[in-house]
């Protein structure tokens, strides 16, 4: 459930990683073929952030039925983590999961 700062917003964007164009349902915030994303919020939603940085899958756990994708922004190096869609690529979840520290 997402905290109540959470700002809803539908919004379509092209992956700058594989030019994908992904459809967001208002908590899209990542691309579901190659997972990348970009650090558009401060806090999610918000689309706050200036760095604008590209940020990239590092690993992925599965806990509870269900995978978190950890990244970090290429640009400024913070490093965040959100819950995997059920739209996301299963193949690409389980292959990052060997990569989990």
């Amino acid at each position: 459930m997402p905290n109540k700062n959470f700002r809803r917003k539908i919004e379509e964007f092209k992956c700058y990683n594989c030019n994908f164009l992904v459809r967001g349902t208002g908590y899209t915030n990542h691309c579901p073929k190659c997972l990348s994303s970009k650090h558009v919020d401060i806090h999610p939603g918000d689309r706050l952030s200036t760095c604008l940085g590209n940020m990239i899958p590092k690993y992925s756990t599965y806990k509870n039925g269900q995978f978190t994708i950890h990244y970090e922004c290429l640009k400024c190096h913070i490093k965040k983590r959100v819950k995997a869609a059920s739209d996301d690529n299963n193949e690409l979840l389980i292959m990052l999961s060997s990569k989990s520290p």
